[in-house]
């Protein structure tokens, strides 16, 4: 059988969102936007045009004044708190500048927790650090790796349950070019081979390069990226990849 385009539930889709803020400060306005299964986006902006919001309100952190999220074909408003978890555990899977890798588990451990959280054989943490390059190192502890290594341990564990959804916030943040670009195609093919589609904010050129196609939020809404592509990835390495952070809420 084969199946139209129209037949595949998208990832994510997000369907008139408007969220403002304090005295009637607009950060997003009727926002729509569709993200295919296994699809890799970058998201690009100025600072305080609200992306870390749009993050927020996908991940089920904030909640949108109207609009709708849709993960893998559930609308996120129609569940309840318990529903809403479940949700986030199963089909999302967060990467962040900081890492927020446990300091006091294991690497293997750290790598477990989406398992046990949703009820999976554990063996697979120790596989998924082999995938990203940590092979034999379950056993270390945090304190042990470098930055780069940190998140490729968070990688790992965003990945390791098999999510619909990746949702990255500046990844490469924290990190040196070098290493950053070590860690962003590690990224792309461990996204790529999950089959999990993702969402990559980011203030850096270079980092947006390796995504499949790029998107700028702006005052006027969330839009493709015009003109020549920001890098191809084959120069990423030539450049210096930004270390900006994204503040923006």
């Amino acid at each position: 059988m084969v199946l139209r385009d129209e037949d595949v539930v998208p990832a994510l889709e997000c369907r008139g969102l408007n969220k403002k803020y304090g005295a009637g400060r607009i950060v997003l306005a009727s926002l729509d936007f569709t993200l295919a299964p296994g699809e890799f986006v970058a998201i690009m902006g100025d600072s305080g045009v609200g992306k870390s919001t749009l993050l927020n309100l996908i991940a089920g952190l904030d909640r949108a004044d109207s609009g709708e999220v849709m993960i893998d074909g559930s609308a996120v408003s129609s569940l309840d708190d318990n529903a809403a978890t479940r949700l986030r555990r199963q089909k999302l899977g967060f990467v962040f500048q900081a890492f927020h890798v446990l300091p006091h588990l294991t690497l293997a451990q750290n790598v477990a927790l989406p398992l046990l959280l949703n009820e999976l054989p554990t063996s697979a943490a120790l596989d998924m650090l082999a995938a990203v390059g940590l092979a034999g190192r379950g056993d270390d502890f945090p304190r042990q790796l470098s930055g780069g290594e940190l998140q490729r341990v968070a990688i790992a564990r965003a990945l390791v349950h098999r999510p619909t959804l990746i949702l990255a916030d500046e990844p490469t943040g924290n990190l040196d070019p070098d290493t950053a670009h070590d860690v962003l195609a590690l990224f792309r093919g461990q996204s790529k081979a999950t089959g999990a589609a993702t969402m990559m904010v980011t203030h850096s050129q270079a980092a947006a390069a390796v995504a499949d196609r790029i998107m700028i939020l702006s005052d006027g809404g969330l839009h493709a990226a015009s003109g020549a592509p920001a890098l191809s990835r084959t120069q990423y390495g030539s450049r210096t990849a930004s270390r900006s952070a994204d503040d923006a809420r």
